[in-house]
């Protein structure tokens, strides 16, 4: 097989598109044009319906080439009629389309782009795809079983009127990996009894100073905000990124000196750094300067406070 004067290869026609190589095969696989076997890559049907072609080189042997004028992204990718947007899971919440997104971007699955709305990894793992319009602009699709998720069931519920009226969680079956709040032993010790400037009822004071910085910064925030994970972990102040930064999970460590308490925290630690999900870690030390500390901190997720 010879190669057709009028046809490019796999590498060429990335640089056509301003792609990498490797991004460009990504992409050619997930639309089912062409499969590896055997270390070679092959054309699907689909890749020959279209337009694509095997070549042969003397050196190197057959590989595939294509119309110098292929754009992938005109095709339709093989699972997306599989898949929901954004308004179909809305119409089974009753929420606006607009309404769902700010939801999943506060979960964590998703977050704003330039043009719409881009994956995340954590997006990624509960099954989310995202994609291109020919007009630039990006979206993300989901499986329909995320219908039944727990976690954005619960946010749904828990958040219907935006982030900045969540309250503290009163469920009496929560553990959380830090404090270990093991909630009914946990909440009878250190019942949360503090109020903050914008009526959260918290446990400690640094508590109350961290949640009344974030007030005064103008942040929408949470207290005991549930990861969005299966275990059922809490944080202890949650920042969605509908604040124009990075959703962000803040800890306050404030038991330095407990040898049980620095096991559940190293524990706890993990959980975040395995789920990719961006944490702020406070200390008794920040405490007392908090307003030193806290701003530049917020700054790295893309929050500019004064």
């Amino acid at each position: 097989m010879i190669k057709s004067t009028n046809k490019i290869s796999t590498t060429a026609l990335s640089r056509e598109l301003n792609l990498k190589g490797n991004e460009l095969f990504d992409l050619m696989c997930e639309l089912k044009l062409i499969y590896r076997k055997d270390d070679q890559w092959h054309l699907t049907k689909k890749g020959l319906d279209c337009g694509g072609e095997m070549a042969t080189h003397p050196k190197f042997g057959e590989y595939v080439v294509w119309p110098s004028d292929f754009d992938p992204n005109t095709i339709e990718p093989a699972n997306k009629k599989q898949l929901i947007n954004a308004t179909a899971i809305g119409q089974d919440f009753s929420l606006s389309s607009q309404k769902v997104n700010l939801i999943l971007s506060e979960i964590g699955w998703i977050e704003k782009a330039i043009k719409g709305w881009s994956l995340t990894t954590l997006g990624k793992k509960v099954g989310g795809v995202e994609f291109e319009h020919t007009s630039g602009a990006i979206f993300v699709l989901w499986p329909p079983e995320l219908l039944n998720n727990k976690t954005l069931i619960s946010s749904i519920s828990t958040g219907e009127n935006g982030a900045e009226t969540i309250q503290p969680e009163t469920t009496d079956n929560l553990e959380v990996i830090g404090d270990l709040k093991n909630s009914k032993n946990f909440r009878e010790k250190f019942p949360a009894g503090l109020r903050t400037k914008d009526g959260h009822m918290v446990r400690s004071r640094g508590e109350i100073l961290i949640d009344n910085s974030l007030y005064e910064y103008g942040l929408a925030h949470a207290y005991e905000r549930r990861l969005p994970i299966e275990d059922e972990v809490y944080c202890d102040f949650y920042i969605p990124s509908q604040n124009s930064g990075k959703a962000v999970y803040i800890e306050y460590w404030g038991m330095e000196n407990d040898e049980k308490y620095q096991a559940r925290k190293e524990k706890k630690k993990r959980i975040y750094r395995d789920n990719q999900l961006n944490l702020l870690e406070l200390e008794n030390a920040h405490i007392e300067s908090l307003d030193d500390y806290l701003p530049k901190m917020l700054l790295k997720y893309g929050f500019r406070v004064d």
